[in-house]
Formats: C-alpha cells, sequence, structure tokens
C-alpha cells in the first residue's frame, strides 16, 4: 500500500499542474478569504475559484491543519481506536489484512475520524462510528442498496453505500467482494 505522504503529494504536485497555483498560494487564497470553517472552505474554492471537490477538501485541510499530514497517520488510527472504541480496532485490523492484498497502489488516509481508502480516487472509508460498531462506507456506482448493504444516506456523502460491522466476523467475503469492487472501479 502507498504511504499516504506519497498519496499527499501526488495530489499536491496535480493541484499546481490543475489549477497553476501551489498548494501554498491556494492557502493564501483561503486566509485573505476570512474562512473558518473546513465547510465554508470547500464551498468557496468549489464556486469561486472551480476546484474539485477533491483540492478543495485537501486545501481546507492544510490551511486548518486537520488533515493526515498534520499528524502521524498511525497517531490518527490510535486515536480513532482509544477509550471506549478499543475493542473496535480488530475491525479495522481485518479489513486492512482483506485489502492489502488488492494491489500496490492502495493507499490509506488517515483522517481524523476515519481512513479514507484511496486508489486514483476515494472508493471507500473505514469509521469507527460508535463504540459497538464500524461502518465501511463504499463508492459502488449503480449498485442499489440490498440487505447490509445500505444506501450511504447522511452516513458520508464521499460514498454511495454504508455497511455496518460489529465484529470482525463480518469482514466476510461479501465485504471483500465489495470492496474489491470498488476499488477496482476506482
Amino acid at each position: 500500500m502507498a504511504s499516504i505522504d506519497q498519496a499527499e503529494q501526488t495530489m499536491i504536485d496535480n493541484l499546481a499542474r490543475q489549477t497553476g497555483r501551489t498548494l501554498e498560494q491556494w492557502l493564501e487564497v483561503v486566509r485573505s478569504g476570512g474562512l473558518g470553517k473546513h465547510g465554508e472552505i470547500v464551498k468557496k474554492l468549489k464556486s469561486d475559484h472551480g476546484l474539485t471537490h477533491g483540492y478543495a477538501n485537501l486545501v481546507a485541510h492544510k490551511a486548518l491543519k486537520s488533515d493526515a499530514g498534520s499528524a502521524d497517520g498511525d497517531d490518527l488510527i490510535e486515536a480513532m481506536y482509544a477509550g471506549d472504541k478499543a475493542g473496535l480496532r480488530p475491525i479495522h485490523d481485518r479489513i486492512m489484512d482483506e485489502i492489502s492484498s488488492f494491489g500496490n497502489d492502495v493507499q490509506l488516509a488517515p483522517k481524523k475520524g476515519y481512513v479514507s481508502l484511496r486508489r486514483s480516487k476515494q472508493f471507500g472509508l473505514v469509521q469507527p462510528s460508535t463504540r459497538t460498531r464500524v461502518d465501511v462506507g463504499l463508492v459502488l456506482k449503480g449498485e442499489a442498496p440490498s440487505g447490509r448493504l445500505e444506501k450511504s444516506g447522511s452516513f458520508n456523502a464521499m460514498v454511495t453505500h454504508r455497511v455496518r460491522l460489529a465484529t470482525p466476523e463480518d469482514v466476510d467475503a461479501q465485504l471483500v467482494g465489495w470492496l474489491r469492487r470498488a476499488y477496482e472501479e476506482a
């Protein structure tokens, strides 16, 4: 799996090529705009400057120092599974074991509350949502929700579906199949 540093650097390099401005120049745009909340920054960059959601999100995280690049990814994951969510770590580890076999281009991008699963774009995420459940978000275009494969709803706008997991055994062949399909489509 590619490191977050490699994936992030590629995105930063592409930001400059695609927009004509470096990350530092975009950060200055944000600083001069007086915006303080992540959503406000993303909305402004998309509407006023034509950035895609991914680039706007990157700039907002960097501006607020809330991204995985502002903290060690392992520390972010440790913090996610600390305290009353510690019992969920085996579910997370089982998912990571499974996706590690997908290919060397799987990228993990830990955030404060979830781990983004990326290839050329995000294909899923893993989030300890409650003290008893891990949610896996998937990007499966054209797939009708059915059974445990739910529509993502208000869970996360970056994914189309959600699967709720309570035990490591819930990381079964069906879930791995959905993860692999999302990975292959990314």
